[in-house]
């Protein structure tokens, strides 16, 4: 068996000395616990004799007065106070227009839609990306985009999720914005309005043999159960001010 460690610095206790004899008190708590036995029981008896001269309270009626019914109907919530009202409906219409003289490009669906399969190919994993979108309930995506002169080219997306089991439109911003930091040569900033929206500039070009150099820029927010993309690509280094002005006002509409 273990020794006890000693303990430094605490006094032992105190020894009682050999000629002291231990104090007799059994007898004595067991006539205090039998005062107040019969202390509890005389009090218990008194309690019943007073309540059973006492005349007997009435209880309340169950059945209670009804009431009235508020008149007029409930006037139903305006899109500012619902968001879902915009989102339920046509999803393209939350895209910002194509500006004056740009031209819509061939990447584009012409009718402004991208199902689960096309919205998936867009991933260097299609198989694998079709499965997460399954698992995170993807519901639709509206698509516009266009070629702002020769130097630019634009997408938006507004991609909605179901959203029964989780904040998938949130996740799904948040793990974009992931491969975005990673990227090296990458200037990020906060969009304004959005809550945890960034944009982000990349100033390595992509290169490839026989291609010019292609730059590009891309921004990611979410509202409710819609994510928001913007993509950016060209030729030349993509200013801050062009991600960042088509993020405010993308993001202004939903």
């Amino acid at each position: 068996m273990e020794e006890p460690e000693e303990r430094p610095g605490v006094p032992d206790a105190p020894v009682a000395p050999a000629s002291s004899r231990p104090r007799r008190r059994g007898r004595t708590v067991r006539l205090i616990g039998a005062a107040a036995l019969l202390g509890l029981v005389a009090g218990t008896c008194a309690g019943y004799l007073v309540q059973a001269g006492r005349e007997p309270t009435k209880l309340p009626p169950l059945s209670q007065p009804a009431l009235r019914q508020a008149k007029g109907g409930v006037e139903p919530l305006t899109a500012a106070q619902d968001p879902r009202l915009r989102t339920d409906g046509d999803l393209r219409k939350l895209l910002l227009k194509r500006p004056r003289g740009a031209r819509q490009e061939g990447w584009v669906p012409r009718d402004g839609w991208m199902g689960l399969a096309a919205y998936a190919r867009q991933y260097t994993r299609p198989a694998g990306e079709f499965s997460d979108l399954v698992t995170d309930q993807f519901r639709r995506a509206a698509v516009t985009g266009w070629k702002d002169g020769g130097a630019y080219g634009v997408e938006i997306r507004l991609v909605q999720y179901r959203q029964e089991d989780s904040m998938a439109a949130a996740d799904a911003s948040h793990n974009l914005e992931s491969y975005a930091e990673g990227e090296p040569q990458t200037d990020s900033w906060a969009v304004p309005g959005t809550g945890d929206g960034q944009a982000y500039v990349h100033h390595r070009p992509d290169t490839k043999n026989g291609y010019l150099p292609v730059y590009s820029a891309e921004a990611h927010a979410w509202r409710g159960d819609v994510a928001m993309e913007i993509w950016i690509y060209g030729t030349k280094p993509v200013p801050k001010k062009t991600i960042m002005d088509l993020a405010k006002r993308q993001m202004e509409r939903l």
